[in-house]
């Protein structure tokens, strides 16, 4: 009994013990402003944000206080020991210290938000959540095709935004240049096709061209990049089959999929429409019948 009463009574355990009874103190703290955040703030950006910010502050706050803790004159009579607790917690958390170290490198780099678009550690959706620990992802692509989403949640360490490249498709520049082939034969008229390809695309795209613009200035000045064409441009392909004319354009990256599917519907009924000017052209395969053999055999 005395000697648990001595434990007790010890400094040091004193000490821990109000440590942790003020961590907890600030982690019930931070609990209760986030609700508090969460009904009162009605925009979901700004209340996601404040969210953050709060959980930000309450981890420095607590670090603080383990600083302030050890940091007496008699701290070394602990030294020893400290050095090697934290050797060993530092070994053995060293994924989630690094997760948590990209956490702030991620708020402060700005390297990627809520909303965003990216692709790290070869997974690929759009961003939903950040928290202290992991990024929130709702999955583009695996299974299902061009940019769609597969219903997959899927959660990144944080730790990986030291380790590898981050695609990201709307930072800065939420634009993205694809490409649509249209295939014609060779006795089509070449110089229409090339020009009604050119019209619907340049009436359809207009609205892209013309956002797109203003961005990609700042883009230039902000980085040392060429200044690139924004307008849509052709390309011609000659073939052993066929001619493709490659039509090269701006869209916005959400909208990649559905803009190829409008824009090649506008281009074909425009094509089919000049009266065999100008046909399309695709692979064909002929299978020919064999011809019978008559075969006379002298006795």
């Amino acid at each position: 009994m005395n000697s648990l009463l001595d434990f007790f009574n010890d400094p040091l355990v004193l000490k821990i013990a109000k440590l942790l009874l003020w961590i907890l103190a600030i982690v019930i703290f931070i609990g209760f402003l986030r609700r508090v955040l969460k009904k009162r703030i009605d925009n979901v950006s700004v209340r996601y944000k404040a969210q953050k910010g709060v959980e930000i502050i309450g981890y420095v706050l607590i670090s603080l206080l383990i600083l302030m803790a050890f940091t007496v004159e008699n701290i070394k009579d602990y030294t020893i020991i400290i050095g090697l607790f934290t050797a060993g917690i530092t070994f053995t958390l060293q994924e989630l210290i690094l997760s948590i170290a990209g956490s702030f490198y991620i708020f402060f780099v700005k390297v990627y938000k809520p909303g965003d678009r990216i692709e790290i550690n070869g997974i690929k959706g759009d961003v939903i959540d950040i928290d202290s620990i992991y990024t929130t992802l709702m999955e583009i692509g695996e299974w299902v095709s061009s940019d769609n989403y597969s219903g997959r949640i899927v959660k990144i360490s944080n730790a990986f935004v030291f380790k590898g490249p981050i695609k990201n498709y709307s930072m800065d520049f939420p634009f993205v240049w694809d490409e649509l082939n249209i295939l014609i034969t060779y006795d089509s008229d070449v110089a229409l096709a090339k020009k009604i390809v050119m019209e619907k695309a340049t009436d359809f795209l207009s609205e892209y061209t013309k956002n797109s613009i203003a961005k990609w200035e700042e883009m230039v000045e902000h980085y040392y990049i060429e200044n690139a064409t924004i307008a849509p441009t052709l390309a011609i392909s000659p073939t052993d089959n066929w001619i493709a004319i490659n039509l090269r354009y701006i869209t916005d990256y959400k909208l990649r999929r559905i803009t190829k599917h409008e824009l090649f519907e506008q281009i074909v009924q425009a094509l089919m429409a000049t009266d065999d000017k100008v046909k399309l052209a695709s692979t064909t395969l002929q299978l020919l019948k064999i011809p019978e053999l008559d075969i006379h055999l002298k006795q």
